[in-house]
């Protein structure tokens, strides 16, 4: 057992013990300029991808990187922040597919932290009942759960997630076919009785 730990570590370019000394490689740690240590978010239009799955990290970085997703421009948040702004496009671009694994391997072992935010009671219980009818299939665990591969939706950011409802909804951000049916039959309340109440779970 101990050969084989230490072959999978000799064979990859990036290794777990240098996320445990804190010496992580460039492509990982300008992840954290924007998204925060360890993927945290401390800014409300940047969304966690702490503890997401790594498939649904490596996904979506594909499909960055393919411009089947929309990529908003960004300044940076943390480091040197008199970079010029960027977005993921650009970021990713260059990225191989060992390297999207890798950051998607370290992301996805973080331990995901719900945003402290604040929300409006009364549409929480109008939320979970929508979330229920219409998210709970793809989203399990009212949002919560990275196994389903579909991004986690509670505690995330509600600024953020604002945002991707609207890109959703005009058609500027892509999505299967599913998505998109149930998506259309949701109306602005029912959106905002679920934003309300995925930042209630806190």
């Amino acid at each position: 057992m101990k050969n084989i730990i230490a072959l999978l570590i000799l064979s990859s370019s990036f290794s777990f013990t240098d996320a445990l000394s804190g010496d992580l490689p460039d492509y990982i740690s300008m992840c954290t300029d924007c998204h925060g240590d360890k993927g945290v978010s401390s800014e409300s239009d940047i969304p966690t991808i702490a503890g997401a799955s790594d498939v649904f990290i490596s996904d979506t970085m594909l499909a960055y990187q393919d411009g089947t997703r929309i990529a908003i421009e960004s300044k940076y948040r943390h480091g040197d922040t008199a970079r010029a702004a960027t977005d993921m496009k650009k970021i990713s671009k260059d990225l191989t597919e060992e390297q999207i694994e890798e950051i998607a391997t370290y992301f996805s072992e973080q331990a995901f932290v719900a945003a402290k935010q604040e929300f409006d009671d009364s549409l929480v219980s109008k939320g979970k009942k929508t979330h229920e009818t219409r998210c709970k299939k793809c989203h399990e665990d009212g949002g919560s759960s990275a196994d389903d591969d579909s991004g986690i939706l509670a505690g995330q950011w509600t600024p953020y997630l604002r945002e991707a409802f609207k890109l959703y909804r005009s058609g500027e951000r892509v999505m299967d076919e599913k998505m998109k049916k149930k998506m259309d039959k949701l109306n602005d309340k029912q959106v905002e009785a679920l934003l309300n109440y995925y930042a209630s779970q806190q």
